[in-house]
C-alpha cells in the first residue's frame, strides 16, 4: 500500500458552512471512486501565520478553502506564497481564490499595498473588490480559454458552476496582474475574471465558484479530482525528509 498522498486544508473550519462540509465530501467521492491513498486535515490560518513551515513542510497539496475574511489574512497568504513558491499543488476557491490574487499582486506584480476591500473597506489599492452582484447562492456559466490547464481537467470550454461570494478582482489591476504571470483563464459572460492559473507552476488554480458543491459520489468535481491526482504526483516525485512524520487525517 503506497504512503498516503498528504492534503492541508487551509481555512478556519465551520461545521455550520455547507462549502465546508462539500470540501469533505468533495475528497471522499475521489478517494472512494478512485481507490486512492488520501489523508487530509484542516489547518486554521491562525495556525498558519504562527508556523507555517510546520503545518505545510510535509504535505502534497493545499487548498485554501472558502470563508473570507480569515481569521488571519497573513496565515492565507502564507499558505499561497508556501504553495507558490515551492511547486506544491494549489486550489483555491472563492476567498482561497481572492487571496491568492492578493498575495501574488504583493509578492510578484509589484503591488506591495495590495489588498481586499473585504478585510479592508478604507484600503487605497483595491485588488479585491466588491463584485456589482453578489454571487451568493448563485450558479452561473463560466468560459474558459480552451488552450488552459483548468479547459482540459473539465474536457470542455464552458462550464456551470455555483458560487458563494461578494468579492472578486478588480479590473483595474487585470493586466498588471497579467504581466507578471497570473493567467486569467476563465470569465463569466460579462468577462470578468473567475479562474485563475499561474504560469510555470505544476498545478497552481484558483476559482472564484466552488467547485465541490458539484461533486457526487459518482462524479466527483473534476478540479477536486486533478487536486488529489497532482497530489498524487507530488507524493511520488518529492524526496523523503529524514525523519518526517505522517500526519493524522480528521476524515476517516
Amino acid at each position: 500500500m503506497p504512503t498516503s498522498a498528504r492534503l492541508a486544508i487551509v481555512g478556519d473550519y465551520d461545521p455550520t458552512m455547507y462549502t465546508h462540509l462539500a470540501i469533505d465530501e468533495a475528497l471522499r467521492h475521489v478517494r472512494e471512486l478512485r481507490e486512492h491513498a488520501l489523508e487530509w486535515k484542516w489547518v486554521g490560518t491562525a495556525e498558519i501565520a504562527a508556523d507555517p513551515d510546520t503545518h505545510l513542510a510535509l504535505v502534497d497539496a493545499i487548498w485554501l478553502a472558502p470563508g473570507s475574511p480569515y481569521a488571519s489574512l497573513e496565515g492565507a497568504l502564507a499558505a499561497v506564497r508556501h504553495a507558490r513558491v515551492g511547486g506544491i499543488p494549489f486550489l483555491g476557491v472563492c476567498g482561497g481564490f481572492q487571496h491568492a490574487v492578493l498575495e501574488f499582486a504583493r509578492s510578484v506584480a509589484g503591488i506591495p499595498d495590495a489588498d481586499h476591500a473585504e478585510s479592508n473597506p478604507a484600503t487605497e489599492v483595491p485588488v479585491i473588490t466588491a463584485l456589482a452582484c453578489s454571487l451568493v447562492g448563485k450558479a452561473a456559466p463560466v468560459f474558459l480559454d480552451p488552450t488552459c490547464r483548468t479547459a482540459a481537467i473539465y474536457g470542455r470550454w464552458r462550464v456551470v458552476e455555483r458560487y458563494h461570494c461578494s468579492y472578486g478582482v478588480n479590473p483595474e489591476y487585470r493586466a498588471s496582474l497579467q504581466r507578471a504571470g497570473l493567467q486569467f483563464v476563465g470569465e463569466d459572460d460579462h468577462g470578468d475574471a473567475r479562474v485563475a492559473e499561474l504560469s510555470g507552476h505544476p498545478f497552481f488554480i484558483a476559482t472564484l465558484f466552488q467547485p465541490q458543491l458539484e461533486s457526487a459520489p459518482d462524479a466527483p468535481a473534476p478540479l477536486v479530482r486533478a487536486l488529489v491526482d497532482a497530489a498524487i504526483y507530488h507524493r511520488d516525485h518529492r524526496p523523503t525528509p529524514r525523519g518526517s512524520a505522517t500526519i493524522t487525517a480528521i476524515i476517516q
